[in-house]
């Protein structure tokens, strides 16, 4: 064999190697977007089905707790709703990437479209969370009382549909960066 056929088929391994790089890239995004929409619809779910109602004196007057009382959570339920679709609508496209683990241009679309739904759902948990601490401890400043003391189920709800959110930021960082490391090896 001559020197130019040992050349070629070292080309033709890095190439392979570059390939199956690829597709195991491709397969941890598929993993990671299916955990992140458990996660957020998780979340969403629990924080629009949260309510909780207190009698006071007498049983046919009640105090109620409910999510859509503060417009924070109902923007955390609508971000999170949203970043879920975002991730079921872009499964499709992850299994392409699978397949064929050539197509850079979505690989760009994706970095976009995570970037934004990151921003959103991390807003929303951000906001969300505020109020889920003025809850708990209140600000004797501003007059707001914890009420977590009375509606202890509403609290432990909505503390819990905020877990969900908390894990799926991270899982969107990586998704980023993943689709950056396939691009940055055309």
């Amino acid at each position: 064999m001559t020197k130019s056929t040992y050349v070629e088929l070292g080309e033709e391994k890095t190439s392979n190697q570059k390939g199956n790089m690829k597709r195991g890239v491709s397969i941890l995004d598929f993993i990671l977007r299916l955990i992140a929409i458990v996660a957020t619809l998780a979340s969403a779910i629990a924080m629009g089905t949260t309510d909780e109602s207190l009698p006071f004196f007498t049983q046919f007057v009640r105090f109620r707790a409910n999510y859509d009382d503060l417009p924070t959570l109902r923007f955390f339920v609508v971000a999170s709703a949203i970043v879920s679709g975002y991730l079921i609508l872009s499964l499709p496209l992850s299994i392409l990437h699978i397949i064929r683990s050539s197509a850079g241009m979505t690989r760009v679309i994706f970095i976009i479209l995570d970037t934004v739904m990151l921003g959103l759902l991390t807003a929303g948990s951000s906001a969300a969370a505020s109020i889920v601490y003025l809850a708990h401890k209140g600000n004797r400043k501003a007059n707001w009382f914890a009420f977590c003391q009375q509606y202890n189920s509403f609290c432990e709800r909505i503390s819990g549909s905020l877990i969900g959110s908390f894990i799926a930021i991270p899982l969107f960082i990586m998704l980023i960066l993943l689709s950056a490391l396939v691009l940055s090896r055309r």
